[in-house]
Order: structure tokens, then C-alpha cells, then sequence
């Protein structure tokens, strides 16, 4: 009577792990997560100033509340060696289109050749805005570029 009921209760487990194992097989794969676009390359001539060095990008909406911030973020940075430039999409849509911006904010940060050297897609933080810029510009100095 004791080996019927431990063969019962072998049987049970073994089913249950049968089930559970098919079961885990028929699990669907976790959903895809968004990758948002972000150019690797821009034409300066698209853009004010195409001759200084450094050109910030911040392609935007009028219906973004976090583009207001990104914008007045990024307006500091401007100066001899840094143009700055918005671009929304309600006044400019072709440019959104052009470099397939999917989301806004979005910011890049390009080297004289138009190489988005830093992006940003979301609000970034300006302490990592500056680090970026500075690092970027440090780099160039020394000859690292790309």
C-alpha cells in the first residue's frame, strides 16, 4: 500500500513537471522595447551656422512640455564655437522626417563634419549635457575626435 502511494505521488510530480515544462516552452517571447532613432550623421547646411565647430540640435514639438526645459538647456551652451538650433516640428516638419525623429525631444550634439558625437532622446539632465559638451570639446582639443 505504501509503495502504491509513493508510485501516485511520483507520477503526480513527474505530470506537474511535464506540465510545467511544456508550459514554460509555450511562454511568449517578452515584448519588444521602443528603440527610438537618433541620427548618426547630419548635413550642416541643413541648419544655422553650418561653420562653427560644434551645432546643437533640438528637434522638438509645440505639444512637448519637456521641450520648453530642453530648449532653454541647451540655449546657454551657444557661443563662438557652439550654434544651437531648434526645430519644430509644426514649422519644420521635413527635418523630422529627414533624420527620422520619432520622438521629442530628441537633442544632438555634431562635430564640424555634421558627426552627432552626444545624443539625447527625453528631457536630458544639464549637468550630463554640459559633461558631454565639455568632454566633447576636451577630446577635440587633444585630437580624439572620432
Amino acid at each position: 500500500m505504501e509503495v502504491d502511494r509513493l508510485v501516485v505521488v511520483a507520477l503526480v510530480v513527474a505530470g506537474a513537471m511535464a506540465v510545467a515544462f511544456v508550459a514554460q516552452r509555450r511562454r511568449p517571447d517578452a515584448p519588444t522595447q521602443a528603440r527610438w532613432s537618433v541620427p548618426s550623421q547630419i548635413d550642416r547646411s541643413d541648419f544655422t551656422s553650418p561653420d562653427v565647430p560644434w551645432l546643437v540640435v533640438v528637434f522638438t514639438s509645440t505639444t512637448c512640455g519637456a521641450c520648453v526645459g530642453t530648449v532653454a538647456k541647451t540655449e546657454v551652451m551657444a557661443c563662438d564655437e557652439v550654434a544651437v538650433t531648434e526645430v519644430e516640428v509644426g514649422e519644420n516638419p521635413a527635418l523630422h522626417r529627414r533624420y527620422d525623429i520619432d520622438v521629442v525631444p530628441t537633442m544632438v550634439i555634431a562635430d564640424g563634419q555634421g558627426v552627432v558625437r552626444a545624443s539625447f532622446v527625453g528631457p536630458p539632465v544639464a549637468s550630463e549635457l554640459w559633461a558631454a559638451m565639455a568632454d566633447l570639446r576636451e577630446d577635440a582639443g587633444r585630437g580624439l575626435e572620432g
